[in-house]
């Protein structure tokens, strides 16, 4: 066995996961580099307060799956929405823009699982203030 904890670590309780708050969700982190030695697969347990969004962007060089756990979602994919409930989720391509938002009185909880952990950089770009995505919820 090895003397490094996350080299051999293949269970994370809650009390083991990385939470931090972002200006969008409260994170639980479940499987990144520094908490479990995955290098290929990213995941968060996130819950989004009513009234809360993580507005539109895209992950130039990781795919990601989004799961509702509990509440629902606003979920945007490109151009395509759907209000996804738990047991559901959707696949966003590396590149593809996305945008999850909570327009409902609960919050939501989901999983967001993004494949590879150490992609290159930029992980995010936010591209919410950029035509057609700075006008598109109101025009639906």
């Amino acid at each position: 066995m090895s003397d490094d904890p996350i080299k051999s670590r293949r269970f994370v309780t809650a009390s083991e996961s990385v939470t931090e708050q972002t200006p969008f969700t409260l994170n639980a982190w479940l499987s990144r580099p520094d908490i479990v030695p995955c290098g290929e697969l990213l995941m968060v347990r996130a819950t989004m307060a009513p009234g809360d969004n993580h507005p539109f962007h895209h992950h130039p060089t990781r795919e990601e799956i989004i799961y509702i756990v509990s509440g629902q979602a606003e979920q945007w994919c490109g151009r395509e929405q759907r209000v996804l409930k738990p047991g559901e989720m959707v696949l966003i391509p590396k590149g593809e823009v996305h945008g999850t938002y909570n327009p409902f009185r609960e919050p939501v909880v989901f999983l967001a699982i993004l494949s590879p952990a150490n992609a290159a950089e930029p992980s995010v770009v936010d591209v919410s203030m950029e035509a057609p995505w700075n006008t598109l919820r109101s025009a639906t």
